[in-house]
């Protein structure tokens, strides 16, 4: 028997991670694989990234389309959920999946979820449990595992979290982290293809810099991230390869200063809207260091052989290996850190790869779990599950 599993997908990174999953169910006789794509993925000011999954050989069944206007107030995100929640409503009673698998923790995803939840579509959840004290996606990640009926955690102490939100220890899975299975399993570009690609002359040391808005700080991201291009000043031998953010509130201004600080400095910095998964893999390989406050910096970077500098709150709270330097927002504390990644220490450490993210078999792993859950269908309404605990 046939079951349907549709995937959501909103931005470059969730896709680079998902995308072995939909390869691997899309090959399963048994599966027939959707793909709903909507947020970032549509928008040409983040690279139209719909076109990297139409190029790695995947149809796209539904486009749920959200406002793509030059406010990124909060306000206007939210007006932005209402809709995708809408839209994907409309999507799933048109494609009726068994299942739909979401990833992570972004506020679209939400909406998503919510619609599924109302449709009475089943949620199978990537990487809960997690802690990000700095973003409010700690709060969305957290709504969304109780929204679903099956979780597919990162590590063991996420799996016991997910447990210890009423999820019933049957239904929570430890697979690993899917990004690190990409960074040992996936072809990419050797760094002199890289270079080439990206138009990156000489042989300088490259950097690669990812820095989105702490959602949860008061302060001004943009004033946040002036102070990441101040500390980058003083390292005027790195290339730096600097990415979007993503279009989370108040996001507007980080890419204003990154065209401009990109348009000051063509020798030695390439600004790029998105890298896809097969060129950042290959980028966070060849760098000497990554430097922002993305949680990748925490997750695949370590098992790349790469340090990592971790900026400010954003990924407060969650896992991070020992190659990964935490530090504050301000330019002396951002170049104190970007010196420390740079020893000959550090670059030892890190090339030992150790990650508490990895674990073996994470793919096959995560495709059992996942048949396993729909060919079972259907389930019975979800129980809480009580920790039973002694005073």
């Amino acid at each position: 028997m046939n079951h349907s599993i549709c995937i959501a997908t909103s931005t470059r990174a969730d896709w680079g991670l998902l995308k072995p999953l939909a390869t691997a169910l899309h090959q399963n006789p048994d599966i027939k694989l959707q793909i709903l794509a909507t947020n970032m993925h549509l928008l040409p000011r983040y690279g139209h990234t719909i076109d990297e999954i139409t190029a790695d050989g995947f149809a796209v069944d539904a486009t749920v389309a959200m406002d793509d206007s030059a406010d990124d107030s909060p306000q206007a995100r939210a007006e932005a959920m209402a809709q995708c929640l809408s839209g994907t409503a409309r999507e799933l009673a048109r494609l009726q999946p068994d299942a739909m698998v979401i990833l992570g923790d972004r506020y679209e995803m939400l909406a998503v979820a919510s619609a599924a939840t109302l449709m009475r579509v089943p949620i199978i959840h990537i990487a809960g449990g997690e802690i990000t004290l700095g973003a409010i996606d700690d709060a969305i990640r957290h709504a969304i595992t109780k929204l679903a009926s099956l979780h597919l955690t990162a590590t063991e102490p996420y799996r016991r979290r997910v447990i210890q939100m009423g999820e019933a220890p049957d239904t929570v899975v430890c697979t690993g982290a899917i990004g690190v299975w990409n960074v040992f399993q996936q072809p990419f570009p050797t760094d002199a293809e890289l270079r080439n690609e990206l138009n990156i002359s000489g042989e300088s040391d490259l950097a690669v810099v990812t820095y989105h808005p702490a959602t949860c700080d008061d302060a001004d991201p943009t004033e946040r991230f002036a102070a990441l291009l101040a500390a980058l000043d003083r390292f005027p031998a790195l290339h730096c390869i600097i990415t979007y953010p993503n279009n989370d509130p108040r996001s507007m201004g980080i890419i204003r200063l990154i065209e401009r600080y990109a348009a000051a400095h063509p020798e030695r910095v390439t600004a790029i809207k998105s890298l896809g998964m097969r060129r950042y893999l290959a980028a966070i390989t060849a760098a000497k260091v990554v430097i922002g406050n993305s949680s990748s910096g925490l997750v695949e970077v370590p098992s790349a052989g790469t340090p990592t500098v971790d900026i400010g709150i954003r990924q407060a709270g969650r896992l991070a290996g020992e190659s990964v330097i935490h530090c504050d927002e301000g330019a002396d504390a951002i170049a104190a850190a970007i010196e420390r990644a740079l020893s000959p220490q550090m670059q030892q450490l890190a090339a030992r790869r150790i990650n508490p993210y990895a674990k073996a078999n994470t793919l096959e792993i995560m495709e059992k779990a996942v048949l396993n859950f729909v060919v079972s269908l259907p389930h019975k309404p979800k129980q809480f599950f009580d920790i039973d605990f002694t005073c």
